[in-house]
């Protein structure tokens, strides 16, 4: 197979045109071309023509003599020889289970655990504390429509974790040698995902698309022998001499287990704090805080794009900024044309979040921006006070939109003054508001972090700066406070735990939390036999 990177073509063209290129670039006629795929298409607008840049795989049609390296040109630094890598991993464990590995959690990490088990015989037990998404989503938006929530079944809890109410980006940085990535992928559109993800540069599913997704994998694992139980919480842990014997669901039922998979998110609060009450080792671990930002999504456009910004799917951004006094501020969970959301999940507490559908089609951009911030802003020292620190800004946020969401635009959060009244730009939120004051919501040198960097951001994209732009509070779940400890082989202190996830801290987002969901089961299998 050859591989050709760098192939460009103009805004509006065909696939017919791209094949033509492809075979311009090889310097061969396009009958030739047996078959190619799309590796990766991204935009290219740093210049004045904006362009489509493709990398491909291709496969010729060769007579019997032929080659595909005499097609190199020695001379072309962007055609290479090269083979379609998949996924390979074969069970090695010989430790007998004397029960199911049970898998908490139906995020991606929990998920895609739950699902490399069962494709491999171990007849998984999932628990999730929330619903099936179908009447998840009718607890949501139930919640958004009357401010009614539900603790265990909300936009943080339920079939398909946090990531099921969000714009469902699946970029990542994590290196992976494995093949790991492309299996979380391919899974993804075997189980419905759109099949551009397999090749866009910055990759998403959108929160419509993602909730057939994971009821698609859901029914897989079940018909593989997996069991699913939702509405189901784990509440504690039996432990003796250093080992998992079993696990209590509901503070009631008691399960003989010796493999547990917690794949819990950031926000199950009360289950870190039976883990560090059982004894799991822990520590605190850095996160970033801030507001959700909302422009009109054509201002954001027409600034990454310029004129051609009507032909292309709406823009996104990247910003970074470090303060004078050396506070890091960056975007963060960018949604082109799509809603802000109430994200809360406890009683008396407000967190927000940004959410797109597939078509990314809404009026408005929106993105949190956010100041990193480290153990020693928590204001404490045990391993939940990163928790204990979101807690409190929570209470602020909530206090401060008499338990809807807080709004307030910049104009006003610059100087420091209640806003009345809306501009131009008309407030996407899944949820009520309320307008206020927001420069109490969170610590002060942080809202002055986000004060400058808010401006700064204004010279690399004109009008972020805007006194209309609108903001929310809080954005304080980026990712999880807490990390659990685990060895090198994914082992917690308490034998029989496996820590998975953004919620254990190994992971930052969707495909991230998935691909650590395929290392764990990959360790539990390395371990352990199947039933």
């Amino acid at each position: 197979m050859i591989r050709i990177t760098q192939l460009k073509l103009p805004l509006k063209h065909s696939n017919e045109d791209l094949k033509q290129e492809i075979a311009r670039t090889l310097k061969v006629p396009v009958n030739k071309i047996a078959e190619y795929f799309i590796e990766k298409k991204s935009i290219d607008a740093r210049k004045d023509e904006i362009k489509y840049i493709y990398n491909v795989q291709v496969t010729l049609a060769l007579g019997p003599k032929e080659k595909e390296s005499s097609y190199l040109r020695s001379n072309h630094p962007n055609i290479s020889l090269t083979k379609k890598e998949q996924y390979s991993f074969v069970p090695s464990g010989n430790q007998p289970l004397r029960s199911r590995p049970v898998v908490v959690g139906t995020g991606p990490a929990g998920l895609f655990a739950a699902y490399l088990l069962a494709m491999h015989g171990y007849q998984p037990l999932v628990i999730e504390r929330g619903s099936e998404v179908k009447k998840r989503v009718e607890a949501v938006e139930h919640f958004w429509r009357s401010n009614e929530l539900q603790p265990e079944c909300n936009v943080q809890f339920g079939e398909g974790g946090a990531g099921t109410f969000s714009d469902g980006k699946l970029n990542t940085m994590v290196k992976d040698a494995n093949q790991r990535y492309p299996l979380v992928m391919e899974t993804f559109v075997r189980f419905g995902a759109p099949a551009d993800i397999l090749y866009l540069n910055k990759p998403h599913i959108g929160t419509d698309q993602l909730r057939h997704v994971v009821e698609n994998m859901r029914r897989e694992i079940i018909r593989l022998g997996g069991e699913v139980r939702f509405d189901t919480k784990l509440t504690d842990l039996v432990i003796e001499e250093g080992a998992l014997k079993a696990i209590e669901l509901d503070y009631k039922e008691l399960l003989p287990c010796q493999v547990l998979i917690p794949a819990i998110g950031h926000s199950a609060r009360d289950t870190f704090q039976m883990f560090y009450k059982r004894g799991l080792t822990m520590s605190p671990k850095a996160f970033a805080v801030g507001f959700r930002i909302e422009h009109k999504q054509r201002m954001i456009s027409q600034a990454q794009y310029g004129k051609d910004y009507i032909h292309l799917p709406s823009a996104d951004y990247k910003l970074t900024y470090q303060t004078g006094s050396g506070r890091g501020v960056y975007s963060f969970c960018m949604c082109p044309g799509g809603f802000v959301v109430n994200a809360s999940s406890e009683p008396g507490h407000l967190a927000v979040n940004g959410m797109s559908n597939y078509k990314r089609d809404e009026e408005n951009a929106n993105s949190a921006i956010v100041v990193t911030v480290q153990p020693e802003d928590f204001g404490g020292s045990d391993p939940l006070s990163g928790i204990s620190f979101q807690r409190k800004w929570e209470r602020a946020a909530y206090e401060a939109g008499k338990g809807n969401v807080p709004v307030q635009l910049l104009g006003d959060l610059l100087c420091d003054r209640e806003s009345v009244t809306i501009g131009n730009i008309i407030p996407n939120i899944k949820g009520n508001y309320r307008l206020t004051n927001l420069n109490h919501c969170l610590p002060a040198e942080i809202i002055q972090a986000l004060k400058e960097g808010i401006q700064a951001f204004d010279h690399k994209i004109k009008g972020f700066a805007s006194e209309e732009a609108v903001l929310s509070a809080v954005e304080s779940r980026t990712s999880s406070p807490v990390r659990i400890h685990r060895n090198e082989n994914f082992e917690a202190n308490i034998k029989g735990i496996f820590p998975c996830g953004e919620g254990a801290g190994y992971a930052g987002g969707i495909t991230s939390a998935a691909m650590d969901g395929i290392k764990v089961f990959e360790a539990v299998a390395t371990e352990y036999q199947h039933l």
